[in-house]
């Protein structure tokens, strides 16, 4: 019996050609070859399979038995490949089906999702999943499709990584806190985050305040830390998106902290439809609103 390594499965549409045809050069002149690698190829695929498909008479090209049984199966065959070639190609060219992005969830909360609205409009068949998430999920496994990261990740061969821009971080906190000076802020009790998360730009900023501040509460979501703000426990250095829509009072004007904004992506995803389009909604998103992340609006 052939064994699959035998055979060259690219010859089945010659092999179909010339059966339909029964004809050596009007097969050439379909396919573009010459009538000599036709015969070459025919000779070759016969001896793979050890199995003569055609017989030469006076008319042309006849299948025998056995041809005629491995054209009825390659039919189906060749046209299952055809529309699996077409399927693939249209599903790579379509913005539509599922796009995971990951994400903390405050990105979402706070930003993304008022604009989601607006791209299914525009492109009614995506299926966004967004999942609050800051660990590094798999893009080989699917995962995730696309992350938004604070600070930039480590290199990795598989990964697109591109720069959107800043997130700023201002103070904010109970009306009570509104006229506290500055050189004061250290005086004040301190909303923190847990012993986990020191390593952020924002608890790190928090340890050079000097005198070194109360910190009467510590937690390990910002959700916790905004209404713990909104209740009066303490101040706290908020992302600028999240206080001015929680309505807390920013204390003092400048933003405190900066911190990156990455774009993730598998080094792959640029050449399907649907990941191209949600990546370039996401930078122009962000260019739009780079004011509101940055926390400059409320600047002097």
């Amino acid at each position: 019996m052939p064994t699959s390594s035998d055979f060259d499965w690219n010859d089945i549409p010659l092999i179909l050609a010339l059966a339909r045809s029964g004809s050596m050069s009007a097969t050439g002149r379909q396919l573009g070859l010459d009538a000599s690698t036709i015969s070459r190829r025919i000779a070759a695929a016969e001896k793979a399979l050890k199995l003569r498909l055609f017989i030469r008479d006076n008319t042309g090209y006849q299948l025998t038995d056995a041809g005629q049984v491995f054209v009825e199966h390659g039919d189906a065959v060749y046209g299952n490949v055809q529309s699996m070639l077409r399927a693939s190609s249209q599903e790579a060219d379509a913005t539509a089906g599922p796009v995971n992005i990951t994400s903390i969830d405050f990105l979402f909360d706070y930003w993304l999702l008022e604009h989601v609205p607006a791209l299914h409009a525009q492109h009614p068949h995506l299926q966004l999943t967004l999942q609050a998430d800051n660990h590094n999920l798999s893009f080989t496994r699917r995962e995730a499709d696309l992350a938004l990261r604070l600070g930039k990740p480590g290199e990795d061969a598989a990964l697109v990584m591109r720069k959107l821009g800043d997130l700023g971080f201002a103070v904010y906190g109970h009306a009570k806190f509104a006229d506290t000076p500055r050189a004061c802020w250290g005086t004040q009790p301190w909303i923190a985050y847990d012993d986990s998360l020191a390593a952020t730009g924002e608890m790190q900023w928090l340890a050079q305040m000097e005198p070194q501040p109360r910190r009467v509460l510590k937690v390990n979501s910002l959700s916790t830390m905004v209404r713990a703000c909104r209740a009066g426990v303490g101040m706290a250095l908020l992302p600028c998106v999240m206080g001015q829509q929680e309505g807390l009072q920013r204390i003092g004007a400048g933003v405190e902290v900066q911190r990156d904004i990455w774009l993730l992506s598998h080094r792959d995803a640029g050449s399907i439809a649907r990941f191209k389009t949600v990546s370039a909604w996401l930078s122009q998103l962000y260019a739009g609103n780079q004011d509101l992340l940055c926390g400059v609006a409320l600047n002097p």
